[in-house]
C-alpha cells in the first residue's frame, strides 16, 4: 500500500509542533516564566534651587541632553542684585573688623605701658620708702645726739627737714602707684570689652564667618539660576514655558537616566524557588517581540507591600474578602539587568516577558 507523501509531511509538521509545544511547556516549567515584565529606569526629578520666572528654554519635550548640558535659565536680577549687596557686606565687614583688630592692637599697647607704669610706681615706692627709713633713723639718731650736746640743733633740724621731705615723697610715690594701678585696671578692661566685642581674630572672627556664609549662598543662588542636566537621559514630561513661574524645590519635569534602564519581571512566590542572582535571563519586549535580549538576574525583591491590614475609614484596618478554596500566588519583583541594549529602544513601563534559566551563571 502506498502512502502519499502529503499525508507525511502533514503528520511531520504536526509532530514537529507537538515536540515543539512540549519543549515550550516543558522549558516554562522548568525555567520560571512571566509575562508580567515592565521596563524601568531611574527617573531624575529635575527641580530648581531657587524661585523665579524662567526667561530662557534650552530643551524640548522628549528630547535627549547629555550630562552638564543647560537646560533652562532663570531670571538671575534678584539674585545678582543680593549678590552683589553680600559681597558689599563682607567687604564692610571685614573693613570693620580689620579696624577693631587695630583698635586692639592699640589697646594692647596701652595695656603694656600701663604695667610699665606700675613696675616704675612700685620702684619709685620701694625707693622712697628705703629713702624714708634712712632719713627716720637719721633724724633719730640726731635727736639723741642733741640730748647729748653731740650736735648742733640746726644739724638735728636739718635732718628733721629731710625726714619730712621722704615721707611727703613717700605718700606721693604711693599716690603714683595707686594712679598706674587704676590705669592699668581702665586699660586692660577697655581691652577686655574690646576683644568680646571683636570675638575671634582672623577668619574665625563670627562677622566674617557670617558675613562669608551669606555671601556663599547668595553665590550659590546666582549659580542656581542656571540648570543643568545631572546625567545623561531623556527629557520627559516638560510642562514649563518661558516666562513660568517656577518654584525652589518644586519639580519642574523628569530626565530618564540613559544608563539606569533595567527590566522588573513580577514571578509568581511558588516560582521563585530556583532563581538565583546571576542566572541568565530572556527578555522579549512587546515593542519588539522578534528581537529577545539577554540580561541576567542582578537581584530579587525582599519584600512586597501589603493590602489588608492597612488603614481605611475611620483608621480601622482594610481587609479583602477571599473564597477559601482559592489562594492566588503573590508576585515578587525580580531585577534584571540587560547585558546588550545596543540599537534599542527602552520606554519606562512598557511591558515585557521574563524567562529565567534556573542553574546558569553569567560570566
Amino acid at each position: 500500500m502506498k502512502i502519499n507523501r502529503k499525508y507525511i509531511y502533514t503528520g511531520s509538521v504536526v509532530l514537529i509542533a507537538i515536540l515543539l509545544l512540549l519543549y515550550k511547556n516543558w522549558s516554562r516549567i522548568n525555567n520560571p516564566w512571566t509575562r508580567d515584565g515592565k521596563v524601568r529606569a531611574t527617573v531624575i526629578q529635575i527641580a530648581p534651587r531657587v524661585t523665579g520666572p524662567v526667561v530662557k528654554l534650552h530643551l524640548e519635550d522628549n528630547q535627549f541632553v547629555k550630562k552638564g548640558d543647560l537646560l533652562f535659565e532663570i531670571d538671575d536680577r534678584t539674585y545678582r542684585a543680593a549678590y552683589d549687596q553680600a559681597k558689599a557686606q563682607l567687604d564692610q565687614t571685614g573693613g570693620n573688623v580689620t579696624g577693631m583688630e587695630n583698635q586692639i592692637e592699640g589697646l594692647e599697647a596701652n595695656v603694656r605701658s600701663a604695667r610699665a607704669s606700675v613696675r616704675q610706681a612700685n620702684s619709685n615706692l620701694q625707693q622712697a620708702e628705703s629713702s624714708l627709713r634712712t632719713k627716720k633713723e637719721e633724724y633719730d639718731r640726731q635727736v639723741a645726739m642733741l640730748e647729748r650736746n653731740a650736735t648742733s640743733q640746726k644739724a638735728m633740724q636739718q635732718a628733721q627737714l629731710n625726714y619730712e621731705v621722704a615721707e611727703q615723697q613717700k605718700f606721693m610715690a604711693l599716690d603714683g602707684q595707686i594712679q598706674a594701678q587704676a590705669a592699668l585696671v581702665r586699660a586692660q578692661s577697655q581691652l577686655d570689652q574690646a576683644r568680646a566685642q571683636l570675638g575671634e581674630m582672623g577668619d574665625q572672627n563670627p562677622q566674617i564667618r557670617a558675613a562669608i556664609a551669606a555671601f556663599t549662598q547668595a553665590e550659590l543662588n546666582l549659580e542656581f539660576t542656571k540648570v543643568y542636566a545631572p546625567a545623561d537621559g531623556y527629557i520627559t514630561n516638560l510642562n514649563i514655558l518661558e516666562g513660568s513661574q517656577v518654584v525652589a524645590s518644586h519639580p519642574v519635569l523628569a530626565l530618564v537616566d540613559v544608563s539606569s534602564f533595567w527590566i522588573e519581571g513580577y514571578f509568581k512566590e511558588t516560582s521563585l524557588d530556583g532563581i538565583s542572582s546571576g542566572n541568565k535571563a530572556t527578555v522579549t519586549l512587546m515593542t519588539d517581540t522578534g528581537n529577545p535580549l539577554q540580561g541576567y538576574v542582578e537581584s530579587i525583591g525582599w519584600g512586597i507591600a501589603q493590602q489588608d491590614g492597612s488603614t481605611g475609614v475611620n483608621l480601622l484596618p482594610n481587609v479583602s474578602p477571599t473564597f477559601e478554596w482559592i489562594r492566588l500566588a503573590q508576585r515578587i519583583p525580580v531585577k534584571i539587568r540587560l547585558t546588550d541594549m545596543d540599537n534599542v529602544s527602552l520606554r519606562v513601563g512598557t511591558t515585557a516577558s521574563v524567562l529565567v534559566e534556573k542553574g546558569t551563571k553569567y560570566e
